[in-house]
């Protein structure tokens, strides 16, 4: 695998500093020898009890799938006398893709001009694998009643979230973010045409 998009994906997970060589690995396996068309990586701080731990997403598309990647790491504890750090890697058919959501937050909204930059940016990723159903009891507008309306619910597609700001994460990290997800509804799109 020599694609130009690899080489700049193995130089980024390079830069983060974040066991590099294992999550590249996960990767691998991964790629089955296709070549990598995009990328996004996700470094975030998790807080466990009173522990800070890293936790790394690196989202690539192939020319088939979206590889998603999830890299933790662990003190030691009752499974293992040294720190360590677990890896898991799903592929998802291009096809299988039902959604992606982008919410985008502007700062000074009145000011704002097309192209401009965002405040922050939530990519949200359905393929079915995690479907999740919010219900609340319904009512009939009568603060008095009594009755049983039944419920209200809504039932959504949301496998996979990512929350960038330009403050905590940096506004290049935003702009990223957006062509991932621009370049993941294109090629959706396609895949889902072709079928």
């Amino acid at each position: 695998m020599s694609s130009i998009e690899y080489s700049n994906l193995r130089r980024d997970i390079e830069l983060t500093g974040y066991y590099p060589d294992f999550v590249l690995d996960a990767l691998a396996d991964a790629f089955a020898q296709e070549e990598v068309n995009g990328y996004f990586i996700h470094l975030e701080a998790t807080f466990d009890s009173d522990e800070l731990r890293r936790h790394v997403t690196v989202l690539a598309i192939t020319a088939t799938r979206l590889v998603v990647s999830h890299t933790d790491e662990y003190p030691a504890d009752e499974t293992s006398p040294v720190p360590y750090a677990t890896s898991t890697v799903e592929s998802v058919q291009l096809s299988r893709v039902q959604t992606v959501v982008v919410n985008r937050k502007v700062s000074n909204p009145a000011r704002y001009t097309s192209g401009g930059p965002m405040a922050e940016v939530l990519v949200t990723i359905g393929w079915g694998a995690v479907n999740r159903v919010e219900l609340e009891p319904a009512d009939c507008g009568d603060p008095q009643c009594e009755g049983d309306h039944g419920y209200l619910g809504s039932a959504s597609n949301d496998d996979l979230s990512i929350r960038v700001s330009a403050e905590a994460d940096g506004k290049h990290v935003v702009t990223r973010a957006l062509a991932f997800a621009r370049l993941l509804n294109d090629v959706t799109s396609q895949a889902r045409q072709s079928q």
